[in-house]
């Protein structure tokens, strides 16, 4: 395979997994989430960036109550297997392919890295959660703090991964203005 056809076929990549990723976050965001949020009047596990402790923890999921617990295993868990993979792999496309004329890759691997990261803090999380859940009303302190720092490493890790993308990204248009102005 050519240069100029792995360059097409990571862009498709990109912009393929970010079509199906941006979908499964939609509907996330405006279905699962919004819909545990209405029925526990509180802000769910996976919206919560500084994370939580065991009294919100446990806040959450007594006013879920048993049907919101199983929707949120069912629905919410069920879309959040797909999307942390999608989100990792439209971020990295999309890295790779802007990345390819970048002379020095360090901005690349670490993009990699925190997508790839970012992803498997997700999954813990998700992990986290089902237990909280499955256990639940004898919910373990050290399996909330556990869930509760798995949520906020990929926050964190999300962030610094979307931020390496654009800034990437800003350096391949740098890159080409340069490249037209020789």
């Amino acid at each position: 395979m050519t240069n100029r056809n792995l360059s097409k076929h990571i862009g498709k990549v990109a912009v393929v997994s970010g079509l199906i990723g941006a979908s499964v976050y939609f509907l996330m965001i405006n279905v699962t989430l919004a819909h545990i949020e209405a029925v526990s009047g509180h802000v769910p596990f996976d919206m919560r960036p500084f994370g939580y402790d065991p009294i919100e923890a446990e806040t959450l999921l007594e006013a879920l109550g048993v049907e919101g617990r199983a929707y949120y295993l069912s629905h919410q868990i069920a879309l959040d297997t797909v999307y942390p993979f999608m989100l990792a792999l439209t971020l990295i496309a999309t890295i790779c392919w802007f990345g390819q004329r970048m002379p020095n890759r360090i901005l690349v691997r670490f993009g990699i890295t925190f997508s790839v990261g970012s992803a498997l803090f997700d999954y813990v999380e998700n992990l986290g959660i089902a237990a909280m859940i499955w256990s639940w009303p004898e919910t373990s302190v050290p399996l909330v703090y556990a869930t509760s720092s798995a949520t906020i490493l990929k926050s964190a890790l999300t962030t610094l991964a979307v931020l390496l993308t654009l800034l990437v990204g800003f350096n391949r248009t740098r890159l080409s203005v340069a490249d037209v102005r020789r």
